[in-house]
């Protein structure tokens, strides 16, 4: 794939991008080129050396006709980890891929446990960065407002087989939680 100024991709754990000039820095006293990226969502700036774009997992966005299989995933129930640290581990592994099914595999998934227990901290906040990327590149790819793109998603999660409850609800119902367990 090669990086057109101008063209959108999305950049592993930063979501849509868009692409800008090739622009020159001295790094270690040497000369190197790096694509210069917008994120999309937030409106931060990156710079990847060209040589080693490929290697860091940037791709094109979805196109419109892979947004329906997108979202059927999310009806696909999968399960978490029981233990966090290995829920943790493999969160990292799916967001460190880059892929949009990877995130809609953990949104799904933490959707799932956030159903039967109260999510720790970094698990919600591992749900809300892997629902947000999602939103914004299905958001990106449809030319629609992130809540039309949110609602696509919840519509999606409530069509797993055995979802009955709003988890996105039950889970505002609850009171915010200062240190593991200890109500405010």
């Amino acid at each position: 794939m090669i990086l057109k100024v101008g063209k959108k991709v999305s950049y592993p754990c930063q979501g849509p991008c868009l692409v800008g000039p090739v622009v020159k820095r001295v790094v270690g006293g040497k000369l190197t080129e790096f694509h210069h990226l917008t994120v999309l969502d937030g409106g931060g700036e990156l710079l990847v050396p060209v040589d080693r774009a490929l290697a860091r997992g940037i791709r094109e966005l979805l196109d419109k006709t892979e947004i329906p299989k997108l979202l059927d995933r999310l009806k696909k129930p999968s399960k978490a980890a029981e233990k966090w640290n290995q829920r943790n581990r493999d969160n990292l592994i799916l967001f460190n891929s880059g892929s949009a099914f990877d995130l809609a595999e953990i949104v799904e998934s933490m959707s799932g446990l956030r159903e039967t227990k109260r999510l720790q901290p970094s698990d919600r906040q591992t749900l809300e960065r892997a629902r947000k990327l999602l939103v914004c590149e299905i958001s990106e790819v449809m030319g629609e407002t992130k809540s039309a793109a949110e609602e696509k998603i919840d519509k999606a999660l409530e069509g797993r087989k055995g979802n009955k409850a709003n988890p996105r609800k039950a889970e505002r119902d609850w009171p915010e939680v200062e240190h593991y367990g200890e109500a405010l």
